[in-house]
């Protein structure tokens, strides 16, 4: 019996024998190789059997039915906004002609019908070429996955997101033809300017039918989907025809044009429609996006999920030529500061491989992964610096759009970052994220603004909203300042104190002391306070009229002192203000309140229509998509006396003397600019310039103009209401009052006495009214609050007027509305209102019960349910505090 050979024996050719352990290690590495492997596949199944049941029903799509979208309009009929199935009209795959989907297939996906949903050589041909370029400059989504991406899936970028999109991509391979993936892919699409599938867009950018498109436009709008604010034609034509060419060189690789059709294709002219505006009804030529999703809000609290289905027409009260006037006032006004104001550096600093700008490719690729992160801002475009010197910097805003800024002014903006001792943090070099933008003929280096704005302008006769900005940018945060930001108003408080003075006895002509003001901790019971004016400029004594001229503080303050603040408090609760929000202490005189935009301009509207406080409304009527009216609004108007805020001889003197702020005092550019004598205003800027405003009105048109940051913080010792809101008021008013005729002046009410060039209420005559003010500091005040003392000087007291009426209480005899119309006040959210916050998509809450179509909504549901509105507050943690306001 022969034995084992014992290890290392030499085999028969005298070669050494295998070690045995090497042959253990194989085998042991094959068996966990296989087990690591069937553990993957068990887990692979595990993960297909929990969420292949979970998949959403492809109901939607194999029963797809097209919605008539909720459209919002101005009241010259101009549409603002549209939600839902957006400019979307829905082609059968036999109307969709063969060149479109040829050019479709070619730029997308030209082996859609080859693979089974997924385009595996794709796949590969992807990751080489993201390999190779050391980036993610290549994608591998075949149409099919992008059907089930826009369908169902949102597109935040997740293992979890990808492995549902393969899986869903897989079911509609299973369940649709090939034929009907397309029709959907064809139909669903977003392709730029609110334009979804390719029949809306052949309207919107070539202003033909589907049916009509040559294979040049057919390959022009085939390239779109790609990156739809990039490939735009109307916003960026050279850019939109670059990808064109890349289209028709596929569609003629592939056999579907011959070389002439390509030629042919190469060398027609493209008549793309030169603007939105003329893109028949499928853009929007007015930048609406504010108020037209408040009306957005408004509706789904009323119609639920139906609003962005049966067809819902809303006719606001904005007009078309004063909303983009306020969106160019706003934007210019924030542009200039952010030039003013110190250059903060590059939006971000990125590794630019060398000599990528002689790859055009490769270059526009970088670009569109920039453009997700760093989108557009209409006229603010996000490029890539490829050369940076004190005398000109170059920027990439595509392969073959190089754009240099050498304008010695626009430089100076920059300089500190071109310096060769810039921070690093600030410094522009090769490779720097920057915006550039078009100032006049000259190009600039502009960082994306943190500046924000709102500007609200309504007809004082009625409460119609004329205009509405809530902001620098919806797109970048659709947080609505103009009717949700509480900020302190500053100075813009001091015509509604000194209203209540007049109302208590005080005259124009009242002689007040300007001296300095200052409170011991005793007396306020925390902490000391010691206001200043202004440049800490004080005069002995000055009248009423000249303090409101000059935005006194010490004048405000004394003149809160003597009718109390409780008054004040009182008093300013007959204007729309928050009585919560203005506690009964001494800063109020100063504006250490909290008010919105949307409160500030309806209270200056008092003193435009003669003392009425009225609603603002923004919907003046609704209807379906039959043109049947649904609900019509019935306004409050100016005259019912059961609106009265304030008596009509006081509103005319505080109209009086706001004239004179907006031709001799602190506003004087406001009669210089528009040379009109109707004008009145007031400025406001709160302590170290956190908050700046400019109101101010004629008896057409009262607007209101606020600027800071969200998170309150100082905008430099420079910066003043009479400077950067009033320039921000006069641009927009400039336009919105051209071809308005300057208004007569209104009649001196009864009641109301003239002496010396001043005047004086009947019951306060002179002799008898209020002739001078000063309440020395070291008079015993009792409190803080000083109520009830007068400092020793006699304080006339008339019984108070009839409370003023609250918002949304009957305005009298209105004019009935027509048989079987729904009457409804449709107001916008006051401040601290709540407002619904819905995405288009199915609400997390179960949605508002929605009327019938062809039933009229009850009366008493309510446009704004209880939602808390978030809150921007002035001041750290909302408390009052000192302003110096000018």
């Amino acid at each position: 019996m022969s034995q084992a050979a014992p290890p290392n024996t030499p085999r028969p050719d005298g070669k050494p024998a295998r070690p045995s352990f090497l042959r253990r290690f194989v085998v042991k590495a094959a068996i966990l190789a296989v087990g690591a492997g069937l553990c993957g596949l068990v887990a692979l199944a595990l993960a297909l059997a929990l969420a292949w049941p979970s998949l959403p029903d492809l109901h939607a799509m194999t029963d797809y039915r097209p919605r008539v979208p909720l459209r919002v309009y101005t009241a010259d009929k101009v549409l603002i906004g549209e939600f839902g199935e957006e400019h979307r009209n829905v082609l059968r795959f036999d109307e969709i002609p063969e060149v479109m989907r040829h050019a479709v297939l070619a730029a997308e996906d030209d082996h859609f019908y080859q693979h089974g949903g997924v385009d595996w050589s794709g796949v590969v041909r992807a990751m080489l070429a993201n390999v190779v370029r050391g980036s993610k400059s290549q994608g591998a989504s075949t149409i099919t996955m992008q059907v089930a991406r826009n369908f169902y899936l949102s597109s935040e970028k997740t293992y979890s997101r990808k492995f549902y999109e393969l899986l869903l991509t897989f079911k509609i391979e299973s369940t649709l033809t090939k034929d009907q993936i397309l029709e959907l892919y064809m139909n669903q699409i977003y392709l730029g300017h609110r334009a979804y599938g390719f029949a809306a867009a052949a309207r919107t950018y070539l202003g033909k039918e589907l049916a009509q498109v040559t294979p040049a436009e057919a390959a022009l709008l085939a390239g779109i989907p790609k990156a739809p604010s990039r490939y735009n034609p109307i916003t960026n034509l050279p850019r939109a025809q670059i990808r064109q060419h890349y289209v028709l060189g596929r569609m003629r690789a592939l056999g579907w044009l011959d070389e002439a059709g390509y030629q042919a294709a190469m060398a027609q002219p493209l008549a793309v429609r030169s603007g939105p505006e003329s893109s028949g009804g499928n853009a929007f030529r007015v930048h609406g996006e504010y108020p037209a999703e408040l009306v957005r809000q408004a509706m789904y609290g009323i119609f639920g999920d139906q609003t962005y289905s049966r067809g819902i027409n809303v006719y606001t009260t904005i007009d078309a030529k004063d909303q983009e006037a306020a969106y160019k006032s706003v934007r210019a006004g924030v542009l200039d500061y952010t030039r003013r104001a110190a250059y903060p550096g590059p939006e971000d600093n990125i590794d630019l491989p060398d000599d990528i700008e002689k790859d055009p490719q490769a270059l526009d690729d970088l670009l569109d992964g920039l453009q997700e992160k760093y989108p557009d801002s209409d006229d603010l475009y996000a490029g890539v610096v490829l050369e940076a010197s004190p005398t000109a910097i170059k920027v990439a805003r595509g392969g073959h759009e190089i754009i240099t800024v050498d304008d010695k002014k626009a430089l100076s903006v920059v300089a500190r970052a071109l310096g060769p001792k810039a921070k690093d943090d600030v410094r522009i070099q090769r490779g720097s994220v920057v915006y550039v933008h078009k100032n006049g003929d000259a190009w600039e280096v502009i960082n994306m603004p943190a500046l924000q704005a709102a500007l609200i302008s309504m007809a004082p006769e009625d409460g119609a909203i004329r205009a509405m900005i809530g902001g620098f940018d919806f797109n970048r945060g659709n947080f609505n300042r103009a009717v949700q930001a509480w900020r302190q108003p500053g100075s813009n408080i001091k015509p509604f104190i000194y209203s209540a003075a007049l109302q208590r006895g005080l005259t124009p002509a009242t002689q007040i002391s300007d001296e300095p003001f200052s409170l011991t901790a005793e007396q306020t019971g925390s902490k000391a306070w010691n206001p200043k004016n202004d440049g800490n400029a004080y005069e002995p004594m000055l009248t009423l009229r000249q303090a409101l001229y000059k935005s006194k503080n010490m004048v405000s303050i004394r003149i809160l002192q003597a009718i109390t603040p409780a008054y004040g408090q009182d008093f300013l609760t007959r204007f729309g203000f928050d009585k919560a929000r203005w506690p009964a202490v001494l800063p109020i005189a100063l504006g250490a309140g909290s008010a919105t935009p949307l409160q500030v301009v309806n209270a200056y509207s008092v003193w435009a229509n003669g003392g009425y406080r009225v609603t603002p409304y923004l919907i003046d009527k609704v209807t379906d998509s039959d043109g049947k009216v649904l609900m019509q609004a019935q306004p409050q108007k100016a005259g019912d006396e059961s609106l009265r805020a304030v008596d009509p001889r006081v509103a005319w003197v505080m109209d009086d003397m706001l004239k004179g702020v907006a031709t001799y005092g602190t506003a004087a550019r406001a009669h210089q600019v528009l040379k009109r004598g109707d004008v009145g205003g007031k400025t406001g800027t709160t302590n170290d310039s956190v908050d700046v405003w400019f109101s101010g009105y004629t008896p057409a048109l009262a607007t209101t103009v606020w600027m800071g940051f969200d998170q309150p913080r100082s905008l430099g010792s420079n910066e003043f209401g009479a400077g950067l809101t009033l320039s921000a008021w006069l641009q927009y008013m400039q336009a919105a009052l051209k071809g308005v005729p300057e208004a007569k002046p209104r009649p001196q009410p009864q009641g109301l006495l003239v002496d010396n060039g001043e005047y004086y209420l009947s019951e306060f005559p002179p002799g008898q009214a209020v002739a001078s003010l000063d309440l020395p500091t070291e008079d015993p005040l009792g409190d803080f609050l000083n109520r009830g003392s007068t400092g020793g000087l006699p304080m006339l007291n008339p019984p108070p007027p009839p409370p003023a009426p609250q918002p949304g209480s009957p305005s009298g005899a209105l004019p009935a509305p027509p048989p079987g119309v729904q009457s409804l006040p449709i107001p916008v959210p006051q401040a601290g209102d709540a407002i619904r916050q819905r995405p288009l998509a199915t609400p997390a809450a179960a949605p508002a019960q929605a009327a019938p179509a062809g039933q009229q909504v009850p009366a008493q549901q309510p446009f704004f349910p209880p939602i808390p509105v978030p809150r921007v507050d002035a001041g750290p943690g909302g408390e009052p505090v000192a302003m110096a306001t000018h």
